[in-house]
């Protein structure tokens, strides 16, 4: 609401300026009203465009099923008053079309995707954790690391069950099982070499590189190389 009133704000203070100015540049008083209306038109007209396409994206639209379809078309009705409309589903894309036509003239076309219903109190932006660096090792050779990365809210032991979790998950799936079948060995390089990033990521974590890589040992500072 805030950022809605700074914007009205700005464009008020565009216009007087104008109207400060416009005389001044443009002695013709007609021309210099008509260039007046045409840029107090032009904000207008963006504002509206900008107006809707925030209201269709307030819009939940879980699925195109006929209850949901009247659903829309009364969020419509009630924020268009009068306006002409044309809402269809376009199931191929699935999507709602939607054609609004004001009195004045000005029309605004829009395709909603379906898409999942925000959950309550998720007005706030939704903060995104960065990855931070999880290089793990086997047991049997530890100097050997592969280089992971754990979103920076997980600590280490959490990022660890959640690779595990990951691994069990991997091979007990269709993937998985057929891997099996063709006699791939059930182990951590052949697990972390196959797994999709999609699962890797679903439980916070990412993959920079496949293959394990030796840790570099440096000399300390002053000794012989």
């Amino acid at each position: 609401m805030a950022e809605k009133k700074s914007k009205q704000d700005e464009q008020a203070q565009l216009l007087n300026l104008l109207r400060i100015i416009l005389p001044k540049v443009a002695p013709d008083a007609e021309l210099a009203e008509r260039i007046y209306s045409a840029c107090e038109a032009e904000l207008r007209a963006k504002n509206q465009v900008n107006s809707f396409e925030k209201f269709c994206e307030r819009i939940e639209l879980p699925d195109l099923d006929p209850k949901t379809i009247e659903e829309v078309k009364q969020h419509f009705a009630a924020g268009f008053g009068d306006a002409d409309m044309d809402i269809v589903a376009d199931e191929e894309n699935k999507s709602l079309l939607v054609d609004v036509s004001l009195p004045d003239g000005t029309q605004f076309h829009k395709q909603i995707p379906v898409r999942p219903v925000a959950p309550e109190g998720s007005d706030e932006p939704e903060v995104t954790l960065k990855f931070v660096a999880f290089p793990v090792a086997l047991p049997g050779d530890k100097e050997l690391t592969w280089s992971l990365a754990k979103r920076e809210n997980l600590t280490n032991d959490e990022a660890a069950m959640a690779l595990t979790k990951t691994e069990d998950d991997f091979w007990a799936s269709k993937a998985g099982q057929k891997l099996l079948k063709d006699r791939v060995e059930k182990s951590f390089p052949e697990f972390i070499a196959r797994v999709p990033a999609g699962l890797l990521n679903e439980m916070g974590l990412k993959r920079h590189y496949k293959l394990p890589e030796a840790i570099k040992i440096l000399r300390a500072p002053g000794k012989n190389q």
